[in-house]
């Protein structure tokens, strides 16, 4: 622990060097799921925060598009017509064998 002069065999509460994260990864997944984001340093210089599944999820949000919407809805200037130009496709002729 810092500050006492003992070497502590567990990373502080959620910072992991690299060879700790990779040396005790169950509880490392363990600490995300049940404690929150775990951050692994390399170097000593923080380089990713593990995080649970829920939580990645949460935070990703569903793919549904609905925040577009939400944003397109709320725009300040509503008279403005959005008008998506298209593009003919090509089409190409298709054999096929039996």
């Amino acid at each position: 622990m810092a500050g006492t002069g003992k070497k502590s065999s567990s990373p502080p509460s959620d910072h992991w060097s690299l060879r700790d994260a990779e040396s005790r990864f169950s509880e490392l997944v363990n600490r995300a799921r049940h404690d929150g984001p775990q951050h692994v340093t390399v170097h000593g210089k923080e380089e990713v925060v593990i995080i649970s599944a829920a939580e990645f999820r949460r935070l990703k949000g569903a793919t549904t598009g609905q925040a577009l919407i939400d944003a397109l809805q709320s725009s300040p200037y509503p008279e403005i017509e959005l008008v998506a130009d298209r593009d003919a496709m090509p089409v190409r002729d298709v054999v096929l064998y039996h």
